[in-house]
């Protein structure tokens, strides 16, 4: 990656991690879910509102390094208005990018969320970017038992 895209990319981390979309709690979400990386001490509350199947609204807050935060900004804006089975595949997009594996760029837009991609050259932050990601899956699979 050449260091103005690298720069690029800095810049938006640091943007959604200053300047966090949806950040707060849904008063009318039906779901909410804490989740946390123990050894790093990031932590989120999400909270989604799921009507006939689509998220509706998503809030997250939480605290944790510039990359679990802005993470968690990237995902609430991609899942918005999104089938769960969408928001679904688009953590599993999300999740083979920082696992390194190829994805179909003209199948997805990921939007802010590529700026993440050099994330998986740092094993130990892996975690870090893909915690709301996973309080997100682990939210709209419980709903789906319900």
């Amino acid at each position: 990656m050449s260091s103005n895209l690298d720069a690029l990319y800095r810049r938006v981390i640091m943007d959604h991690y200053k300047n966090p979309r949806n950040r707060g709690v849904l008063e009318d979400g039906n779901h909410t879910i804490n989740m946390n990386n123990p050894t790093c001490g990031d932590r989120i509350q999400l909270t989604l509102k799921v009507e006939d199947g689509i998220v509706v609204d998503a809030k997250q807050e939480g605290e944790g390094c510039s990359i679990s935060m802005s993470s968690a900004s990237m995902m609430t804006q991609a899942i918005k208005g999104k089938k769960i089975e969408e928001a679904l595949r688009l953590s599993k997009i999300f999740s083979d990018m920082m696992q390194g594996k190829d994805y179909d760029e003209e199948d997805v837009d990921l939007g802010d969320i590529e700026a993440l991609q050099g994330v998986c050259k740092f094993p130990a932050r892996i975690k870090c970017a893909t915690l709301a990601w996973k309080a997100m899956e682990k939210s709209l699979k419980e709903k789906e038992q319900e």
